[in-house]
């Protein structure tokens, strides 16, 4: 008789149906949504802060729910059915806005800007341990991203060269991710970087220039591998 480890080694490869990217919206009840606009309208957004951090690393269901209420009120906007992991940190969550439907892993952090723009679309689901540079990021329907994977929106100049970088000005580059696109675990996205729609951007790659639309690409520095809606020769 074989025992479990050998039935696991010998088990075919499965395939199973997607879950999270075909969940109907579930609705949040009224209630939280009035709790937040009540939260809003009460507390600065440094004590929206402190009392989010309260919540922050808490795995129950009624700190977890209210961590979702307290991330409402902190944001400037956030739709249904948001799903929050613990440790996640935010930066000027005031310039950030989040559709129905979004999941944002343990411990990811969203690093925005007073005057910048953070826009999450709708099942967007995102893996533990991401980092977002988000003073300029559009990240469209239905993308997924993979754990520990990195966007940077800007960087120094690096002028002039006779004094320290990080002292140099920092230029903020937009970046979108396109609809439906998949990045890949500990992938970076650079700034100023296009990913198109459908695209697949492979595990541990550097993006430094756009990819187009059902592109795959994957390597330091990411290079075309072949484009998923063209037959195979």
């Amino acid at each position: 008789m074989l025992n479990e480890l050998e039935v696991n080694e010998t088990a075919p490869v499965r395939s199973v149906p997607a879950v999270f990217g075909r969940n109907d919206v579930r609705q949040d009840a009224a209630w939280e949504w009035e709790h937040a606009a009540s939260l809003q309208a009460d507390y600065s957004p440094e004590e929206l802060k402190t009392l989010f951090s309260q919540y922050r690393n808490a795995e129950g269901r009624f700190e977890t729910q209210l961590r979702r209420i307290i991330f409402r009120a902190m944001c400037r906007r956030s739709g249904h059915d948001l799903q929050i992991g613990p440790g996640v940190v935010l930066k000027h969550p005031e310039t950030m806005e989040f559709g129905d439907s979004v999941f944002i892993g343990a411990q990811t952090m969203i690093q925005g800007r007073f005057d910048g723009t953070c826009r999450i679309g709708n099942h967007v689901w995102i893996g533990p341990q991401a980092y977002f540079d988000a003073r300029n990021l559009v990240i469209e329907d239905y993308v997924g991203w993979g754990p520990g994977a990195k966007v940077l929106g800007s960087a120094h100049t690096a002028q002039p060269i006779d004094v320290p970088i990080i002292t140099t000005p920092l230029k903020i580059e937009r970046v979108v991710i396109g609809y439906g696109a998949d990045i890949g675990t500990n992938a970076t996205i650079l700034p100023g970087v296009h990913v198109g729609a459908h695209a697949i951007v492979g595990a541990g790659a550097v993006v430094n220039d756009d990819v187009p639309e059902y592109a795959v690409v994957a390597g330091v520095p990411a290079k075309l591998i072949r484009f998923r809606n063209l037959a195979k020769r």
